[in-house]
């Protein structure tokens, strides 16, 4: 297991549980202690974890989400691998929205070189869709979200009334059955919800590891999406039960997840 690898298992675990133990890590993926305390020290550097004797403890709050610099190393190669099969799925001359998130940037990465008119929630999908240069660009109204760098409030809700797009590229924090598809920050659930009433169609982007996740607020049903675009780690009977809704899912070749 690589570097990268066991820190999205690290992170998973302070998610769950909010404290993991040197010697556990340690045993579980068998690697030295010395490692593990490495990759422990890595991880405090970030900001996401407080080192305790033994280990180390969550420093996120209930509801509060990785910073976007650690998402953005999370689980990458699957990430690339869902946007790529996400994009497969729009023709040249079709409208579209891009979702925040890192997620949302690996799709547009996957747009940036074609012929499409796209509608990007990010200042970081902003940046790879203008160099990319091919795609037609309108900027949404609203507020940049000074972490995240996502674009939210009121302003986006009301610019996207009058607007209809073929396609909504959706991203999502958890996505849970019981608990739908929920987000951490509630301006961006707001916007989210915005986005999929001017779509045509919805799709869902997310790695597998996001069906064992919620988050404080709600933004629709998991069955209310169109399409899920996921990996080859998603569980297979969240998967039965969605084909089962009308779903259509998508689990992207070679995907190995988190």
């Amino acid at each position: 297991m690589t570097g990268l690898s066991r820190h999205d298992a690290i992170l998973e675990a302070l998610y769950t549980s909010g404290r993991v133990s040197v010697a556990d890590v340690a045993s579980e993926f068998s690697v030295s202690e010395v490692t593990v305390r490495r990759d422990l020290d890595q991880l405090a550097q970030a900001g996401v974890l407080r080192r305790v004797r033994g280990g180390a403890v969550s420093v996120r709050l209930r509801g509060e989400g990785l910073p976007y610099s650690m998402r953005r190393l999370e689980a990458s190669d699957a990430k690339e691998r869902i946007a790529e099969a996400a994009a497969r799925l729009v023709i040249d001359g079709e409208a579209v929205c891009v979702d925040s998130g890192t997620t949302g940037a690996a799709v547009a990465e996957q747009l940036a070189s074609r012929r499409l008119t796209v509608m990007p929630f990010s200042v970081q999908a902003l940046e790879i869709l203008t160099r990319g240069g091919a795609a037609r660009v309108i900027l949404p109204s609203g507020s940049v979200h000074p972490d995240e760098g996502s674009i939210v409030g009121p302003l986006v809700e009301n610019s996207l009334r009058d607007l209809r797009f073929d396609t909504v590229f959706l991203s999502c924090c958890g996505a849970a059955v019981d608990a739908g598809v929920t987000a951490y920050d509630l301006d961006d659930a707001a916007a989210k919800r915005a986005m999929i009433a001017a779509g045509r169609r919805v799709v869902l982007t997310a790695e597998g590891a996001k069906f064992a996740r919620s988050a404080m607020s709600v933004v629709c049903r998991l069955t209310d999406v169109d399409v899920v675009v996921t990996d080859a780690s998603a569980p297979t009977d969240v998967l039965d039960e969605l084909r089962a809704a009308g779903v259509e899912v998508i689990v992207a070749a070679g995907a190995s997840g988190e």
